[in-house]
């Protein structure tokens, strides 16, 4: 159990956290939830000890081990891949490390004979003999074959990286751990695999992320930074999204009597309890609904932007004919000969195991490069809206936010510009801010704004919610479900696949594979995995 102990953490005049007191026990996985700032990284490295609190102190349950998942992809770099995910436990392998030196000492001494009989005893409490073998099915589960188990981890590119430190922190089932966006960088076969292994984990898990999808599967609590305090909510994050909003909905009718408040919220609680029962946590999830309070939910502070896509012009008929269409990078096809349709009202997944192809497919359709054969053909009625992955060329002026949009509207008096700049939460001297200065939430935010103005029926958005808080996902992926136009889009957000997509297209080396399905139905279809099996070379299957 971990004990948070009045902790406040101050950075001059401004206070980050405020006399927190929280626990965090056993059997539980709490998703630490807050706006972009708020200090959700921050107080991970409070509990693991990398920041000392400005007052207060965690108290961890004497003898329980913690692991972090590491955030430094270069510190193993001189380190077999095996011996990497091994020292994710510390005890042990310091244990194995001492055992082996004094093993290869020419002079061993009686001394030496009695201190690793000491050693090989603890080694076989901890199921020592196994180390290896367990790294290694860790290691398998997350992806890494066999053949680079025994390799460097400065041989190994960045995704792969990633594995290896998931399964490092892992390791050896430690009482308590700790892990910052692990799904970054993540597939999601391998994301499947590590939202199975927490939920079903007994010991205590802390983690941040902004994929809502793997909150909902592994969490069982939300631990929400608000009003500068950190306050433990039951049930997964669509439970506290969704309690929050009926909250504020709900205070904001002030002649509502308290008791049909209560009926009304009860009323929730019970529906989000039944279908509690689809889910991976479903008997603990619902047993702790069932006992939760009325009294502790309450509406969140943050504030969520105003995302609303409204085409100048209804799409027609013919949108947009896509034939045989090929583009090569290095000598191999990114994707070759894909062909198809898209119709009135499709809202398109585009899925590739190659990022870059669809990245490249994106600026094919969208002009801005050509392709290597083929042709595409919009209709007469489309415009389309293209939000780029990488948008540094539009943010290269010194003019702030303003000017910048202004340049893209056709109305181009001020307050109807900072308007839009307003739904997009840039008020007052927010507007004014340099395109320089921005960060990469707020470049995106701003590529909103622009869409928004421009008044496509076509969106083209290639990995739109990267860098964005959970509040403007959650905004942009309503604001999506809305919209009358035609999308083709891909995103790293699973909930976001799911809740927009209506049909499915994978572009291959091969051809296209093509499902009117939605994304979920998607990823679990067999046909879909057996023509997946015949698009791509053997080598990127294996």
């Amino acid at each position: 159990m971990i004990t948070v102990n009045n902790v406040s953490l101050r950075y001059g005049k401004r206070i980050l956290f405020d006399e927190v007191n929280l626990k965090f026990t056993k059997g539980n996985c709490y998703g630490i939830i807050g706006a972009n700032g708020a200090g959700k990284s921050t107080f991970l490295k409070i509990i693991s000890g990398d920041i000392d609190p400005t007052t207060g102190f965690i108290e961890i349950t004497p003898g329980e081990r913690m692991a972090v998942l590491k955030q430094n992809h270069f510190e193993f770099d001189q380190h077999l891949v095996i011996h990497t995910v091994m020292m994710g436990h510390k005890k042990l392998w310091n244990i194995i490390q001492e055992k082996d030196a004094l093993y290869a000492k020419a002079d061993f001494s009686e001394e030496d004979g009695m201190r690793v009989g000491e050693l090989e005893a603890e080694f076989g409490e901890m199921n020592g003999w196994n180390a290896e073998s367990d790294a290694a099915e860790l290691l398998s589960n997350l992806g890494i074959k066999e053949d680079m188990h025994y390799q460097y981890m400065k041989d190994l590119v960045g995704k792969e990286k990633v594995r290896v430190l998931i399964a490092q922190a892992l390791y050896g089932n430690p009482d308590i751990l700790l892990m910052d966006e692990p799904t970054n960088d993540l597939d999601i076969d391998t994301v499947s695999w590590l939202e199975n292994f927490l939920a079903d984990y007994e010991n205590t898990v802390i983690v941040v992320s902004h994929d809502r999808h793997f909150l909902d599967a592994v969490c069982t609590h939300v631990a929400d930074i608000d009003f500068g305090k950190i306050a433990i909510f039951t049930g997964n994050y669509s439970f506290w999204y969704q309690s929050s909003q009926l909250m504020l909905q709900l205070m904001s009718q002030k002649n509502k009597k308290t008791e049909d408040k209560r009926k009304e919220l009860q009323d929730f609680i019970s529906r989000f309890s039944a279908n509690a029962s689809k889910a991976k946590q479903a008997t603990s999830r619902k047993k702790a609904l069932e006992k939760l309070n009325i009294e502790e939910m309450r509406p969140s502070s943050r504030k969520y932007p105003g995302i609303f896509f409204t085409p100048e012009r209804e799409v027609g008929d013919l949108v947009l004919s896509v034939k045989n269409l090929s583009k090569k990078y290095s000598g191999a096809y990114l994707f070759k000969n894909i062909s198809f349709t898209v119709e009135k009202g499709d809202k398109i997944a585009i899925v590739s195991k190659h990022p870059m192809a669809i990245t490249n497919f994106f600026e094919i359709i969208s002009g801005e490069k050509k392709p290597d054969s083929g042709d595409y053909k919009w209709g007469v009625t489309i415009t389309t809206n293209y939000l780029p992955n990488e948008n540094t060329e539009f943010f290269v002026s010194d003019m702030n936010l303003i000017d910048w949009l202004r340049q893209y509207s056709k109305e181009k008096d001020e307050a109807f510009v900072r308007g839009f700049l307003g739904r997009m939460l840039f008020s007052g001297e927010e507007s004014l801010k340099s395109c320089k200065v921005l960060s990469g939430g707020e470049k995106v935010r701003c590529m909103i704004s622009r869409g928004m103005l421009l008044g496509g029926n076509a969106l083209l958005l290639d990995e739109p919610t990267n860098h964005l808080d959970l509040e403007s996902i959650t905004a942009f992926n309503n604001g999506l479900q809305e919209f009358n136009g035609v999308i083709l889009f891909t995103s790293h957000d699973h909930q976001f696949m799911q809740t927009v997509a209506n049909r499915v297209i994978e572009i291959t080396p091969n051809g296209v594979i093509d499902k009117l399905m939605t994304y979920d139905e998607y990823i679990t279809d067999e046909r879909v995995k057996e023509l997946q099996s015949q698009m791509y070379p053997v080598e990127e299957l294996d």
